[in-house]
């Protein structure tokens, strides 16, 4: 059954509504067999946010620090980051699911919250790669070659990825309680209040 689940993280980008949809199940060994990808998930998740910050965008301005001390640091932090915003955003969805009209456990709607996050997470493993291969430490550095069209590409593109999981969310709460989608939005409304107001501000900064 973990297995179906493992398949299922991946399942969710091109068929997401099959995946929300078996969160519904309240088989407790079901229910358990979705914890290691949710750990998998969520700890990759957490680290290519934490990755994307600005305090890791001049963490190598600090000559005390190299590459390996860096990648260990974000590699704690992005998981604590990851699993305390998998509890926070679950609860948020459930608050929202609920006044929504919904009766669905926290659980199932942490978990829901969890699958939302695989383009996240997936960010790490594909889209960072490239970037440090292109631009190395540089990246983690205050006026190095990341600069220019190349680095607002990369920039765009973890973007892109946030936004995807935000559209999951929501998505996964209508196919998780066969909502309309006004009713998923309504639903998704504490959760996405964050991220929206995050972004606002940073744009309203550059």
């Amino acid at each position: 059954m973990e297995r179906e689940w493992w398949a299922r993280a991946l399942l969710v980008l091109w068929r997401p509504g099959e995946v929300f949809a078996s969160l519904r199940s309240s088989d407790e060994e079901d229910e358990d067999a979705r914890s290691e990808p949710l750990l998998a998930i969520v700890f990759l998740a957490g680290i290519a946010t934490v990755l994307g910050t600005n305090a890791f965008a001049h963490a190598l301005d600090d000559f005390e620090l190299d590459g390996l001390t860096l990648a260990v640091i974000g590699f704690i932090a992005g998981g604590i980051y990851g699993l305390v915003a998998y509890f926070v955003l679950g609860f948020l969805a459930y608050a929202g699911a609920r006044a929504a009209g919904s009766r669905a456990p926290w659980l199932h709607l942490r978990q829901l919250v969890g699958f939302s996050a695989v383009p996240l997470a997936l960010s790490l493993i594909v889209i960072w790669p490239v970037r440090l291969a292109i631009y190395g430490g540089d990246v983690f550095e205050s006026g190095g070659s990341d600069t220019g069209f190349g680095n607002h590409v990369f920039e765009g593109l973890e973007l892109a990825a946030i936004v995807w999981s935000l559209g999951l969310l929501v998505f996964g709460l209508r196919a998780y309680h066969a909502w309309p989608l006004s009713r998923a939005l309504l639903a998704s409304l504490p959760v996405l209040a964050g991220p929206a107001f995050a972004l606002a501000r940073a744009y309203a900064l550059l």
